[in-house]
């Protein structure tokens, strides 16, 4: 009996000296709201939607102090939609993040698994849709990711440490392909300053073969969920760039920069997409007429944000896109403005106000290969029928 006390009391020990030496939190976020879709597919919709203003998720995060300013961490983040209960990101149990490492408090993280791109990390968090706006107010089909409607899998991330406000690091996902080692290739770069009154972000995002099973476009994203080269023969569904989806490399240059004066925020996004060769990823005989041609969009963002008291928050945005030249069609052109209220009953509860106006111009290139009259596509609604689309949101959000 005395032996048996004795082992349990050493274990107890134990036990508190592995807790002391170890931490993992459980963390989530709960989004749900009410919408209305003036044209989807050619009629108004009202539905409720989760995760528009932050994606519902479930996380653990976990640190291990090994000593000598060395860590080892781990994040499993799970998506999830709060109407159905069915997982997000495709129905992967961890869709949105997976991954494990080392941190050292002087040089930087480096972690390996499913990860955000570079271009989500520093220039992403300077637009709208990542602030006040959520996905609605992402830029049209969020093209440039920096909504991060695309994740990556089999990735190594290097992150540094924060050197007086600047940041800066790097990702490289391996494709998988026996034989070719650039197929479903990506990689991306990034940096970011944050000191003060002033933030700024510079990135770039290379990603071969997106649209093939297993490339970018293809890995449970918010976007693909529901398409795929499998069953369609292209994987986006938004109006804006499904008809350059086929090409080899998918390319995006990002940059951003915010400026806060007292309550007030101004702030200002640019990205150059490109989709170098047209009918790599893919191809069917419409597209084949297009082989070996690139595609290139330019989109700017301007964004504003006013904290008018602690637990008021009110923005705007205007974002303009404009599409690829194709073979003497006109080029495609995307205006949209974006308005959100955001009100915090506490430190983990708010209600939300979001509204968000599409016009489209010109001509744009669809999935089939087909050039046809651009319409709206507001990020992550079913596509308009005509150049105009609007929608409204008033939603809660709670964080655990």
């Amino acid at each position: 009996m005395k032996k048996s006390l004795l082992a349990l009391a050493a274990l107890g020990a134990f036990a508190g000296v592995a807790h002391a030496q170890s931490s993992v939190t459980l963390y989530g976020i709960i989004d749900e709201g009410f919408n209305i879709n003036t044209n989807s597919g050619g009629k108004h919709l009202y539905n409720l939607s989760s995760g528009v203003l932050q994606g519902s998720r479930f996380g653990l995060r976990g640190a291990e102090d090994l000593g000598g300013g060395l860590k080892a961490v781990f994040v499993l983040e799970n998506g999830f939609d709060v109407n159905n209960g069915k997982l997000g990101q495709g129905g992967l149990m961890f869709g949105r993040q997976a991954y494990v490492g080392l941190s050292n408090t002087q040089i930087g993280t480096v972690t390996l698994g499913r990860q955000y791109d570079s271009v989500v990390d520093y220039v992403g968090p300077l637009e709208a849709g990542d602030q006040w706006g959520g996905y609605i107010a992402a830029h049209p089909g969020d093209i440039d990711n920096f909504n991060n409607a695309y994740r990556t899998n089999n990735t190594i991330k290097f992150t540094s440490a924060n050197y007086a406000g600047l940041t800066f690091g790097g990702t490289y996902s391996f494709g998988g392909t026996a034989g070719d080692f650039t197929h479903n290739q990506i990689w991306s770069l990034g940096a970011g300053y944050n000191n003060g009154p002033l933030a700024l972000g510079l990135a770039y995002l290379n990603a071969r073969t997106p649209a093939a099973s297993g490339g970018l476009f293809n890995n449970g994203g918010t976007i693909a969920a529901n398409t795929g080269v499998a069953a369609s023969g292209y994987a986006v569904s938004s109006p804006v760039y499904a008809g350059f989806a086929s090409a080899n490399t998918y390319q995006v240059i990002g940059a951003g920069g915010a400026y806060t004066f007292g309550a007030a925020t101004f702030g200002l996004t640019y990205s150059n997409i490109r989709f170098a060769n047209l009918g790599s990823s893919y191809s069917n005989a419409a597209i084949a007429g297009y082989r070996g041609q690139s595609a290139t969009f330019n989109n700017a963002e301007v964004n504003f944000k006013y904290q008018l008291t602690p637990a008021l928050l009110v923005g705007a945005a205007y974002d303009y896109t404009r599409g690829a030249s194709i073979n003497g069609a006109s080029r495609a052109q995307y205006h949209q403005g974006a308005v959100g209220v955001d009100y915090f009953l506490s430190k983990r509860t708010d209600v939300y106000v979001i509204g968000v106006y599409q016009h489209a111009l010109g001509e744009t290139l669809n999935y089939a290969g087909q050039v046809v009259d651009a319409t709206a596509g507001i990020n992550g609604l079913s596509g308009s029928s005509n150049q105009n689309q609007f929608t409204a949101r008033v939603g809660i959000r709670h964080k655990f």
